[in-house]
This record gives structure tokens, C-alpha cells and sequence, in this order.
């Protein structure tokens, strides 16, 4: 009796140890996520925030291209409406930011005074620069994404998972294959 109450107790402190295993893991993949988005996010602010500077800068030399102009700024305001945890949401809107930056750029092309213009260059080349982080931001996102969703779907983290209320991550992609072309920026 002694000894089955024994084996009792060290099956069920086993199970419970893995179960506490199973859930740490799943609370760790959950925060890598969470601070993977953050880096996004920080990247993507960061780029919103220099796109008035960019926008004021080519009015000067392009006035009468307002059309083009106001489509950026529509988009980035756009982009910054999207709820912070709406990652579909968010990665659409972005992606139509980034083709109106690309006509905006080709702009210059029509303008060589602003193409020459030191302040549109340093202003493209922080975009540039930006556009960069956010790539490596976006691909440590989406592997945390990863590594959530399979812990999220993978048995028997699964029954964890669902019993504590752990969901999947969407993926931070770009939907529309014209959104995938890299803007043309030419200096």
C-alpha cells in the first residue's frame, strides 16, 4: 500500500512537472511573440514618423503633384489607425504605404533639384535604412509567430494551450503580390 501510494505520488508530481514544463514553454514562445510585434511596431513608428518630413520636402519642389502627395499621407495615417494587435490588418496597410512611397520616390526622377536636394536624400536614406529594420524585424516576428503556433498546435502542448486560453499568431505578410515589388528608389 505504502509503496503504490509512493508510485502514485511520483506519477502524479512527473505529470504535474511536465505539465508546468508544457505551460512555462508556451508563456515564453507568447512572450517572444509579443516582443517580436514590439520591434515591428517601434520600426514601423519610426518610419511613419519620417514620412511628413519626406512629404514636406517634395512639395516644395512638386506642388502640382498633390495627387500622389496626399495618398501617401492617407496611407501612413491609415497604417497608424490599425488597431496594435490587428497584424493582418496592419501588414495590408503597411503594404499600401510602401507602394505609395515607391511613386513618391519616383517622383524625384521628374526632379532633378530634388533628387540633389540633401535633405531628400538623407530623408530617403533613413527610409531605406528603416525599410531595412523592418524586414529584420518582421522575419523575427514571424519565426517567434512560428515557434507560438507550433507549440499552440503541437500535441501535447496543444491541450495545454487550449485549456489556458493560448491562441495562435497571425503572420505579419503582405497579401497583395504588387505588394511584394520593392519600390523603385533611384538616387
Amino acid at each position: 500500500m505504502l509503496t503504490t501510494l509512493i508510485i502514485l505520488i511520483v506519477i502524479i508530481g512527473a505529470i504535474a512537472g511536465f505539465v508546468i514544463s508544457l505551460y512555462n514553454a508556451l508563456v515564453r514562445a507568447r512572450q517572444t511573440a509579443e516582443e517580436a510585434w514590439s520591434g515591428i511596431d517601434v520600426q514601423l513608428k519610426r518610419r511613419a514618423d519620417l514620412i511628413p518630413n519626406l512629404v514636406e520636402t517634395v512639395k516644395g519642389y512638386a506642388s502640382h503633384e498633390r495627387g500622389t502627395l496626399e495618398e501617401v499621407v492617407e496611407k501612413r495615417n491609415k497604417a497608424q489607425s490599425v488597431a496594435a494587435n490587428d497584424v493582418t490588418g496592419r501588414a495590408q496597410a503597411e503594404g499600401e504605404l510602401t507602394q505609395a512611397l515607391g511613386r513618391l520616390f519616383a517622383l524625384s526622377e521628374a526632379y532633378p533639384d530634388l533628387k540633389a536636394n540633401q535633405n531628400f536624400a538623407d530623408l530617403q536614406a533613413s527610409l531605406e535604412k528603416t525599410e531595412s529594420e523592418i524586414q529584420m524585424a518582421r522575419r523575427y516576428y514571424n519565426g517567434a509567430a512560428r515557434e507560438l503556433n507550433v507549440k499552440v498546435e503541437s500535441f501535447p502542448s496543444n491541450i495545454i494551450a487550449g485549456q489556458f486560453g493560448f491562441e495562435k499568431r497571425d503572420y505579419f505578410e503582405i497579401e497583395e503580390p504588387a505588394d511584394r515589388a520593392v519600390p523603385n528608389v533611384s538616387f
